[in-house]
């Protein structure tokens, strides 16, 4: 690991947490001047579990940052047509332009967060990868005035900065550091398993429910798609679970639709599948004096609705602001917006996560979905207007 030299001897913000939502906080505030530090303990360029999908609130915000472009020449393809299928039918739909998009995209990992790491620097960000958060420092009011970071062979380090913000994931060791409680959480979580294919034509985004199942395919980059599968825990546990798991996908994908099980087992697996046995949303306290929570380490739900990078980005930009402004008034709002903008959604997601529904019901929840996400772009189209136009 290349050595940086030294850090700081202060900075405006310290970022844990170099995926969506710490390097879009991180950039995001160094555009507005900040002096600000990005650790992530992770080599740069690696792969994550994820959802891939950006809605289009998320396709608005990439645009927007002078990012998106980076997307798209990275081959990530276009996706202009969502086909839905609840049982034998079949409902496809053509997306309209609207914000200033019209396309959406589902990058891997490898590809998103590298171009908004590479936009965080630019803008002036100190990145240090190999690093790990071990504590907050407080000073002798208790406020949180800096973190202790382990440098990888380099030893332990106390640096100073006014807000230390946790974008380390659902189980944030900010979170636990500053104590941050639990506010709420969902009643429901969905197991899942996903990998990557090749040889499936490309005819846009893909979702598929059956009762008590739901199944996806997503185009990505280098040609491949995402196939994923969502089913009840104890099923996963007892059918999936420490199985061939690409045949179990393969198995539970024709269950849901034949042809579709048909299209999966012709293509070619490359690479190896990954599990996620499910874990409960919540909302947790997300700002205290001297720190803050970004992404799902201070807000996740279920990926069944495959908007938890929308919501990263959402969030990223609206703490970005409150932290620029400087204000206990900023960042109280911060979290009242964060909890207005997402409470329908995790109550929706919730309701689809249960699994327990009729597909007409589906309908109707995805429905109900499809509102509070126009919602929600209406109000980021309103709140930050765009300028750019995606290359």
């Amino acid at each position: 690991m290349r050595h940086l030299g030294p850090y700081l001897p202060h900075y405006d913000a310290i970022i844990v947490g170099a995926r969506c939502s710490g390097a879009a906080t991180a950039m995001l505030l160094a555009r507005k001047g900040a002096r600000v530090l990005l650790v992530d303990w992770a080599s740069p360029g690696t792969d994550t579990m994820s959802t891939h999908a950006l809605m289009r609130g998320a396709v608005m915000q990439l645009n927007r940052w002078g990012v998106l472009g980076r997307i798209i020449a990275s081959g990530t393809p276009a996706i202009r047509t969502t086909t839905f299928q609840y049982g034998s039918e079949v409902i496809p739909l053509n997306l309209k332009p609207s914000h200033g998009v019209d396309a959406l995209y589902a990058p891997r990992r490898t590809v998103l967060d590298s171009a908004l790491v590479n936009a965080a620097r630019e803008a002036g960000v100190d990145i240090r990868y190999g690093v790990s958060f071990r504590d907050v420092i407080r000073n002798d009011q208790g406020r949180v005035a800096g973190a202790i970071l382990d440098a990888h062979h380099l030893g332990t380090h106390h640096v100073s900065a006014d807000i230390v913000i946790g974008a380390d994931g659902r189980r944030s060791t900010v979170a636990r550091r500053v104590e941050a409680q639990t506010e709420r959480l969902s009643e429901n979580a969905i197991s899942c398993a996903y990998a990557y294919y090749e040889g499936i034509e490309d005819q846009g985004s893909h979702w598929l429910y059956s009762q008590g199942l739901g199944a996806g395919k997503i185009p990505t980059n280098n040609d491949q798609h995402c196939v994923f599968v969502g089913l009840h825990r104890a099923r996963f546990l007892n059918q999936v679970r420490g199985e061939n798991v690409a045949k179990q996908i393969a198995f539970i994908a024709a269950e849901i639709d034949p042809a579709f099980g048909e299209v999966i087992g012709a293509a070619r697996l490359c690479s190896k599948p990954i599990s996620f046995v499910g874990q409960k949303g919540h909302f947790r306290r997300s700002w205290g004096p001297g720190w803050a929570l970004v992404g799902d380490a201070g807000y996740f739900k279920d990926p069944i609705t495959a908007h938890g990078i929308t919501d990263a980005f959402r969030d990223a930009e609206i703490l970005a602001s409150a932290v620029g402004q400087g204000t206990v008034e900023a960042l109280t709002e911060y979290q009242r917006v964060r909890d207005s903008l997402s409470a329908d959604l995790f109550s929706v997601t919730d309701q689809i996560a249960s699994l327990r529904w009729s597909l007409p019901e589906l309908q109707q929840m995805h429905l109900r979905l499809n509102d509070v996400m126009k919602q929600e772009q209406d109000w980021m189209a309103e709140k930050y207007p765009s300028p750019r136009v995606a290359a």
